[in-house]
């Protein structure tokens, strides 16, 4: 299932592409919100309440607008909420309560608790619940969603969607809906980061990206790889989609497995796991 998920979003977003990068990255991410495998909308993970507040981001890299959300529950899909507040809201990110009032004022569509509900990340959760303890799904490869695009007039843009960490607490918050984080665009290359998310924060990863980039003129893949090796030495893991302004795509990770997959406008594709 999970990937026929990852072709549905392959193929959505390149249909989306003869439009923008930016709608491209959207409705990729919203199918793959709107696959219960994946740890984002539908299968958002459970917090020590018991509740599933969602995290997104988009970037557009032509003008860097940006929007994002955080803390939000029962939107149906995220990311397309963060596309309202880069394109309707002064601000850049709007959290819990305050997000989800201007969702409806917006029109996103909320779903009921049973749609989110799922029995295997429910017990996910009890497994660990009484533990001081989170946990990611990158052992299984099923965590946060991202996509990143190329159009044809050379515009980039990122996005990215998850359900955080399983058990966390405190109203925690990662570093997909953290500009700079796990999310970032220009006109160099647009980053998507899935990880522990307290690591990429701390090392400003997909703007370190950016930055080695442009100033230090590393090829794509050498600047990901070295992002992804300073979240190491910091003792975190994850992995990363990036895409460059020549189109180079990398997509490293230094975890057991990530599902990941790449398509080109002829219609190209690649799936990969490990």
């Amino acid at each position: 299932m999970a990937r026929e998920g990852l072709n549905a979003a392959l193929m959505a977003g390149r249909q989306a592409l003869q439009t923008s990068a930016l709608d491209a990255v959207e409705l990729a991410v919203r199918a793959l919100e709107d696959c219960p495998v994946f740890n984002a909308g539908r299968g958002a993970v459970y917090s020590h309440e018991g509740e599933q507040h969602m995290d997104a981001a988009i970037m557009s890299g032509k003008d860097q607008n940006a929007g994002a959300i955080a803390g939000v529950q029962r939107v149906q899909n995220p990311i397309s909420l963060a596309r309202q507040v880069l394109n309707h809201s002064p601000h850049v990110l709007l959290i819990g309560k305050g997000a989800e009032q201007f969702a409806r004022e917006h029109h996103c569509v909320f779903a009921e608790d049973h749609y989110f509900h799922s029995d295997y990340r429910w017990q996910q959760l009890l497994a660990i619940r009484d533990q001081q303890m989170t946990a990611l799904d990158h052992g299984i490869g099923l965590g946060t969603v991202g996509a990143v695009a190329l159009d044809a007039e050379g515009n980039l843009a990122a996005a990215t969607s998850t359900g955080g960490m399983t058990n966390k607490r405190y109203g925690r918050v990662g570093d997909s809906p953290l500009i700079g984080c796990g999310t970032y665009a220009n006109t160099l290359c647009a980053i998507s980061a899935t990880g522990h998310g307290e690591f990429f924060i701390r090392s400003a990863f997909a703007y370190d990206i950016a930055a080695r980039i442009r100033y230090a003129h590393q090829p794509l893949q050498q600047a990901c790889a070295a992002a992804l090796a300073t979240v190491a030495e910091l003792g975190g893991a994850g992995g990363v989609i990036a895409i460059d302004a020549k189109g180079n795509v990398a997509m490293p990770f230094n975890t057991g497995r990530m599902y990941r997959g790449a398509i080109t406008c002829d219609g190209s594709s690649v799936v990969e796991i490990y």
